[in-house]
């Protein structure tokens, strides 16, 4: 099987997420995405997050009733910091039947050499890019396992989503409705 994952700290879950996710599976060729629920990214050192169970709920509350997805803790389970490198390895290891594809934004991809062991990581894995406002991708420059998809482009962040509810803003259609009706419970 075919599986994307998506790792980030869902801080909260959106949906930009979920509609990138619902096109990689249903038009990018994957059998299934799972959204891996990073307990600490080392580029974002110092950023507030909400606690790692009420982030993992949230995605829970949003892919629920869709097959392809699934929401996952796997990296809350290994040391940290948490690297992809890592993180591969061990989902390899334990789900060999599978063939992962790494899902980063075309942000991420301008910065990829600054993560750890990245050779190793575009040598042996695939990559799925998704577009992203101001950070555009020469597809000629891009190595034979590197593919940019042709995803909508949603700008929409887990930065404003906080900063909104903070201010007293109702974004209930930025959000799952079930994900905003637990942020609302909080």
């Amino acid at each position: 099987m075919d599986v994307g994952i998506f790792s980030g700290s869902f801080n909260p879950i959106h949906v930009g997420h979920l509609a990138l996710a619902n096109y990689l599976c249903e038009f990018g060729g994957l059998d299934e995405l799972w959204f891996l629920v990073t307990p600490r990214n080392p580029f974002k050192v110092g950023q507030d997050l909400l606690p790692d169970a009420l982030r993992l709920e949230l995605v829970q509350l949003a892919v629920e009733g869709y097959s392809k997805f699934r929401a996952s803790d796997f990296e809350f389970h290994l040391s940290q910091p948490s690297y992809t490198i890592h993180t591969f390895d061990r989902l390899k290891e334990v789900y060999p039947q599978h063939t992962f594809h790494l899902i980063i934004g075309s942000d991420n991809w301008h910065s990829f050499s600054r993560w750890y062991q990245s050779e190793r990581l575009l040598a042996e894995n695939p990559i799925l890019i998704y577009p992203r406002s101001g950070y555009p991708v020469d597809v000629s420059s891009l190595p034979p396992r590197v593919r940019l998809v042709d995803s909508p482009v949603l700008e929409i962040s887990s930065t404003f989503i906080r900063e909104s509810i903070e201010a007293g803003k109702d974004v209930r259609y930025f959000l799952h409705p079930r994900v905003y009706e637990r942020l609302m419970q909080k």
